[in-house]
């Protein structure tokens, strides 16, 4: 790959990450350790990501557990918990703590397939967005020491990886909203 067209990649392999995080967030009606991900828990006047106060497991499809290695923590585990966007109602037994992830109505598959196809959108527009820039900075090569027909490879080569990405952003919407829509 060309040295001028990597810095663009790379922008593009960042909005890209930063969907799939996004996407892995989402709950599908089976328990995903990865929706407590964003949430943070006050470790003596610190926040700090919830997977580092304790143990997270998922025992049944439906129920993640989270036993923090100091036991004074299940208050402000079950606060964090609480205040977050996840809707779940925390329960704890004195020494660890269950969520229970209730089935998805059908009506709630729907919401989050669009959310899904909004985040996917969102995602393709700044893989665009870099492309649009890519092409700005190699338009502004011409008159320079680099040729016109080398300008216009990388042109197409800049338009390749912004194939690339876009098809990859296509397939991991695709492949979430089929994970919604079967659980």
């Amino acid at each position: 790959m060309n040295e001028r067209i990597k810095e663009y990649n790379d922008k593009m392999q960042k909005s890209y990450d930063f969907l799939k995080e996004d996407l892995a967030s989402i709950r599908a009606g089976r328990a995903n350790p990865h929706v407590l991900d964003k949430i943070k828990v006050d470790y003596y006047g610190t926040p700090t990501p919830l997977q580092q106060v304790g143990n997270v497991s998922v025992p049944e499809a439906r129920i993640i557990q989270i036993a923090p290695w100091d036991k004074t923590l299940i208050k402000d585990i079950e606060k964090a918990i609480m205040t977050s966007d996840l809707g779940i109602t925390p329960s704890n037994d004195g020494a660890v703590i269950r969520l229970v992830f209730p089935e998805l109505t059908e009506e709630r598959r729907k919401q989050l397939a669009k959310d899904i196809r909004k985040k996917g959108e969102d995602a393709k527009v700044a893989v665009r967005n870099v492309r649009r820039d890519g092409n700005d900075a190699l338009k502004k090569l011409k008159g320079s020491d680099v040729s016109e027909d080398e300008i216009n490879d990388l042109n197409d080569e800049l338009q390749k990886v912004t194939d690339k990405f876009i098809k990859d952003i296509d397939a991991a919407v695709e492949e979430k909203n089929k994970e919604v829509m079967t659980v």
